[in-house]
């Protein structure tokens, strides 16, 4: 420690270099790491015995190259209700359809921004879909049926609309053309998962059909089971059940598409994966510049000091010895930035999660993947300076001025 204090402002610079590309690479991993622990706390929300019958593939897109979804026919709203009727098995279905994915709902001078999903769902949707109230009810069966102008809306446009203070039930806000009263106000999921979770704005089924409705409207069918262990049997009979409705003869292929609810959380993962790679890239270019730098240093100090390295091997320090303390010295160096760069990049990570409402988290794997890299850096960049100082000649070095 005095040997490094002595060569302080160099050893400063080359600690911070080790610092930035530590914080780099952790603080990326990190946010990463918390991104993907909310998609599958998001997805996972839905249950694990939820699965989901739509007129197209569920895949993510990243890139001009990536694969195009496949898509059916749209699922008319008679096919979706036929299922609902005749589907035999124990499980609660629902069908939902989007009426918007950009509206702006008003509250007498207030407005949100057009950033506003709006759903049309049955009593059941909310079920199925993850969704819990916070406050307020549900829909009743009268509503669904004849349609009536109500609306269960997420946390975010309420607070959008309402000040603290006020109770939002029973208030009447404008959608589009349409009143619309609020019966209840969700559970906050976080947005986290960049899908709106709490932008959403939930309408009667039959209040869509009637009042959004356009050209060649498209249903979602969902389906939660009363148990996970019969999600195969479930798909199965639901699989059977639709090709009978949609008039497909045996030899036919699905032209649609059922989906479990965790595929989607997986597959946002896995093209997370690239992501992961390009950041540890990144943060190793960066370390292998301090690498060079912390050599320099090295290199440096032996130059400087060498005639101490002449008395030290004067009174009986061997080759291993010498070699010994200037490779440790590199090591503390590389170990000291590593240390600050890993407590930055966690703090970094989890502002970075928390500005998308995603809990704090430490990644243990991370870190101590750091400790080993900053190791490892320490080591190369020391090895050959600690060489070239166990060689050097005590006379040659005693003389050294």
């Amino acid at each position: 420690m005095r040997a490094i204090r002595s060569q302080l402002l160099r050893t400063i610079l080359t600690v911070f270099i080790i610092t930035i590309g530590i914080t780099s690479l952790v603080g990326t991993l990190t946010a990463i790491d918390a991104l993907k622990s909310s998609i599958n706390s998001n997805f996972t929300s839905l249950g694990a015995n939820t699965f989901t019958i739509r007129n197209r593939e569920m895949t993510v897109r990243i890139g001009k190259n990536g694969k195009r979804p496949k898509k059916f026919r749209n699922i008319t709203y008679q096919e979706a209700i036929d299922f609902s009727k005749v589907y035999n098995f124990p499980a609660k279905p629902s069908v939902s359809t989007i009426a918007s994915g950009s509206s702006t709902l008003k509250f007498e001078s207030k407005k949100t921004n057009p950033n506003i999903r709006i759903f049309g769902g049955d009593e059941n949707y909310m079920a199925t879909s993850g969704y819990e109230l916070d406050k307020g009810r549900n829909f009743s069966a009268n509503e669904i049926l004849y349609g009536t102008p109500v609306v269960i809306l997420g946390k975010e446009v309420i607070d959008a609309l309402f000040n603290k203070k006020q109770d939002p039930i029973d208030k009447v806000i404008t959608i589009g053309s349409g009143k619309y009263r609020i019966i209840g106000v969700l559970k906050s999921k976080g947005n986290s998962s960049g899908f709106g979770g709490d932008k959403v704005g939930i309408l009667p089924l039959s209040n869509v059909r009637q009042y959004f409705s356009i050209p060649n409207m498209t249903f979602t069918i969902n389906i939660m089971c009363n148990s996970s262990q019969l999600m195969d049997a479930a798909i199965g009979e639901a699989t059977g059940t639709f090709r009978v409705i949609r008039n497909l003869s045996a030899g036919e292929e699905d032209n649609f598409e059922i989906t479990k609810s965790d595929n989607l959380a997986n597959l946002l993962i896995e093209n997370m994966q690239k992501v992961t790679i390009g950041a540890t890239i990144i943060g190793v270019i960066t370390l292998l510049g301090a690498a060079i730098g912390l050599m320099n240093i090295m290199l440096v100090s032996v130059s400087e000091r060498t005639r101490e390295i002449g008395i030290r091997k004067a009174v009986g320090a061997t080759k291993k010895v010498i070699r010994a303390q200037f490779l440790v010295e590199a090591v503390v160096i590389c170990q000291m930035g590593g240390f600050a760069g890993t407590l930055l990049g966690i703090i970094l990570g989890n502002l970075i999660a928390l500005s998308f409402d995603i809990s704090f988290i430490i990644p243990w794997g991370w870190i101590i993947m750091s400790i080993v890299l900053c190791l490892f850096v320490g080591t190369i960049a020391g090895i050959y300076p600690a060489i070239k100082a166990s060689r050097l000649d005590p006379i040659d070095a005693l003389r050294f001025e």
